[in-house]
């Protein structure tokens, strides 16, 4: 059987390879006494709120199962508004947003309707491997272009400038980002984007986890700037429902129509179900747990990533959300008398039982030395995680 040469040029997702390989190893460890611990993949340990739940429960008890419009619940988008205007103060009228099936059909349906064959999207290396797949599969080509500690591993105005060339289509960037929990500067990004305008260009941003920024500077949304930036969010992260594959996209009024013909061809709607739940998310009672979740979240992070410093394991950028870690593990492979990320990684799941990421998915910019942490699991096994990896470096 012949297979397509766009699904050739997909590579492996080594998150999901290792993840794989981790959960083999922690069945053969089981008994042990040490189980595996699992910091490798970016899931809330938190799952969705009682009134979510609730919410999702009645609606398969009353029978609201079948098919939405294909851009959502009016309701829902309604909702989803009002969060913008409360959280961000930002005015993002419902007829923009259009639900989706996860951020990843958002994504796929923001490629598809804004990228030619042959388009150049510039994106920031280290980031988010299946992000620059989208493009791939639109037919477009994701460059990556390094970027540094000093920048935030970040895209600057003065990066992009230097990189857009006559097949360039625009700029995909994630504010904060995986894997470095970094976000773009807010007037660092009205640069980036006042560019991209004058070129005719897309400003497409990820802001999945935009909902769990931790410091005042940087948790503000690009839809502030101007009404031409195209935003993806999710249910996933903030609102930990990441099994239920919702999410929502925000477009220029213009984009609208293109999206929904795309979105009612390939998805006919998001999940009925998950989307009377997610309605839940945005009560009084649901905001104030995600935001103790979020607190929790932030001090997982002033906690363990001290401790990866002083064991070795050096985070160049304190991260300003998420619930990431991007530690530079080049010494302390040497100790263990292994080369880069990889066999580093290995060598924490075979001898300490704790999990992580090696960054070889996350691009070519040095990140065969960096590993990423997930600290999305419990202040106790990040305790037991740090310990088990002082104990294997020493």
């Amino acid at each position: 059987m012949r297979i397509s040469k766009r699904a050739e040029r997909i590579e492996p997702f080594y998150v999901m390879e290792v993840a794989k390989a981790a959960a083999q190893m922690a069945r053969e460890v089981a008994h042990s006494g040490t189980p595996m611990i699992f910091l490798n993949i970016g899931e809330p340990d938190f799952t969705a709120p009682p009134l979510v739940q609730e919410a999702a429960e009645r609606a398969v008890r009353q029978g609201r199962t079948q098919y939405t419009h294909a851009a959502g619940l009016d309701a829902l988008r309604e909702r989803i508004s009002g969060w913008y205007a409360q959280r961000f103060g930002a005015d993002v009228p419902a007829s923009r947003i259009v639900v989706t099936a996860g951020a990843s059909a958002a994504l796929q349906l923001a490629c598809l309707a804004l990228v030619e064959a042959g388009d150049e999207i510039l994106m920031p290396d280290p980031s988010y491997p299946c992000n620059r797949h989208f493009v791939s599969a639109a037919d477009g080509n994701a460059v990556l272009i390094p970027t540094t500690a000093g920048e935030r591993y970040q895209l600057s105005a003065a990066k992009v400038q230097e990189h857009w060339g006559p097949r360039t289509r625009g700029v995909l960037l994630a504010s904060p980002s995986n894997p470095t929990g970094t976000s773009i500067h807010p007037d660092e990004l009205r640069k980036i984007h006042s560019f991209v305008q004058s070129k005719g260009g897309i400003t497409l941003l990820d802001e999945i986890y935009l909902g769990l920024s931790y410091e005042d500077t940087f948790g503000h949304t690009a839809l502030a700037i101007d009404d031409q930036v195209v935003s993806i969010n999710s249910f996933s992260k903030y609102f930990n429902m990441t099994g239920w594959r919702l999410g929502w996209m925000v477009v220029p009024q213009a984009l609208v129509p293109a999206v929904e013909r795309l979105a009612q061809n390939l998805f006919i709607c998001p999940s009925t179900v998950a989307q009377h739940a997610a309605l839940a998310c945005f009560e009084p009672e649901s905001i104030a747990e995600y935001e103790r979740r979020r607190a929790e979240f932030k001090a997982r992070r002033d906690w363990f990533i001290p401790q990866l410093r002083a064991m070795g394991l050096p985070v160049p950028v304190m991260p300003d959300g998420a619930f990431y870690a991007w530690a530079d593990c080049g010494e302390a492979a040497r100790r263990l008398g292994v080369q880069g990320s990889w066999d580093f990684a290995f060598e924490a799941m075979k001898r300490a039982h704790v999990a992580v990421t090696p960054g070889r998915d996350f691009g070519h910019a040095e990140t065969g030395r960096f590993i990423r942490f997930s600290t999305a699991n419990s202040m106790a096994q990040l305790q037991e995680a740090a310990a088990r990896l002082q104990g294997l470096l020493r």
